[in-house]
């Protein structure tokens, strides 16, 4: 089974495995929660950016760092 898309691609746009990871995670966990919340009409998490064919938080966030919806922030001093 073939990663869509590539990690090669992901981890460039990130430029560093770990900063990746933290990015992926973090995103999963705001889509997560934007659909636990759903159907209570809350509205605190933004919802996924891309139209994707998966339906799990990791992969949808994964598609959205390849497509450049989500970047990480720079850190201030």
């Amino acid at each position: 089974m073939m990663l869509e898309p590539p990690i090669g691609v992901i981890v460039e746009k990130t430029k560093s495995r770990f900063g990746l990871v933290v990015l992926a995670a973090r995103r999963a966990r705001q889509i997560n929660a934007y659909f636990n919340e759903l159907g209570a009409g809350l509205g605190g998490y933004v919802p996924p950016q891309v139209h994707s064919l998966s339906r799990k938080p990791l992969s949808i966030s994964l598609e959205e760092i390849a497509e450049d919806k989500v970047v990480i922030a720079p850190m201030e001093e």
